[in-house]
């Protein structure tokens, strides 16, 4: 498998085109806002619970006293409202105490306090389908971003949609990212595209943090026994390929879907936790 970095990756055809549509403005944040640290997970796909793992690393670094946001940048298929348990209900209203109509506030989760921003916050029916083309998914991004006003934070966790496409490309472009966690599975599928979604964030010059495998097995509540039921493990092989951190896997876990299916996903505990806030901690210190 081949890689391009530095002055070969920047002599190619392919790069001068993306600088010329490369995006002039940068976005600024809402001026009551301030955040530390803005970090992204992506995929390379959909399906291997990229989504999952955003949920994870915000309750990850919550529970370490940090002040966490999310948003919820999978405009066509949000689920992070859903998982934290808010709702529309949960947003103070606009437009109050003199702030500007246009202005979005987020919902604040019962428990840890993690503020969310999502399009489904906003809609009346959260089964209402979202059917734009791409420039209003852009003019969305940039509102999520210049209008949402999330006060002082520490990190926003930013769930991108699968894949290489606008939304993705558009944030790592016009957001200050500290850097980005790739998440794949232990499918082939999975495996091949996965190094996409990483040489995306190398030709953006994006840091990657490191790659998460989900899915990789199910623990048997009997006898403890691993089961690899999408095949071998190959997550730490692909990370060592691409030359990024393999940060760990994650199990098949019911208790995990319960939770999030009932809007409780603080709840969950897997050590898996720990390692996700530990890359992340290690990339910002790195990144100051």
């Amino acid at each position: 498998m081949m890689f391009l970095y530095g002055r070969a990756w920047k002599g190619t055809l392919l790069y001068r085109r993306l600088e010329a549509t490369r995006l002039i403005e940068r976005f600024e944040m809402h001026p009551g806002s301030s955040a530390r640290h803005v970090i992204g997970v992506m995929s390379g796909k959909g399906g291997v619970g990229k989504s999952s793992v955003t949920a994870l690393t915000a309750v990850a670094l919550a529970r370490r006293g940090y002040r966490v946001g999310v948003l919820d940048a999978d405009v066509t298929g949000p689920s992070m409202p859903r998982m934290f348990g808010v709702t529309g209900a949960d947003v103070p209203p606009v437009g109050r105490e003199g702030r500007p109509a246009d202005e979005i506030l987020p919902a604040v989760t019962r428990r840890l306090g993690i503020k969310v921003v999502s399009i489904n916050l906003l809609l009346d029916d959260e089964s209402a389908p979202v059917i734009w083309r791409g420039p209003l998914l852009m003019g969305m991004i940039r509102r999520f971003w210049i209008a949402s006003n999330w006060g002082d934070l520490d990190y926003i966790v930013i769930d991108l949609p699968p894949g290489t496409s606008d939304i993705p490309l558009s944030v790592m472009q016009s957001v200050p990212l500290d850097g980005l966690i790739v998440v794949t599975s232990p499918q082939r599928v999975a495996a091949m595209v996965v190094a996409k979604a990483v040489n995306m964030a190398r030709m953006l010059e994006r840091p990657v943090i490191g790659l998460v495998e989900n899915m990789s097995y199910v623990q048997c509540p009997d006898c403890g026994r691993k089961m690899e039921v999408f095949g071998p493990s190959t997550g730490e092989a692909q990370a060592a390929e691409l030359g990024v951190s393999y940060i760990g896997d994650m199990p098949i876990d019911p208790r995990l879907s319960e939770l999030a299916d009932a809007g409780r996903v603080e709840d969950y505990d897997h050590p898996m936790l720990d390692a996700l806030a530990e890359a992340v901690e290690r990339a910002t210190v790195q990144a100051q």
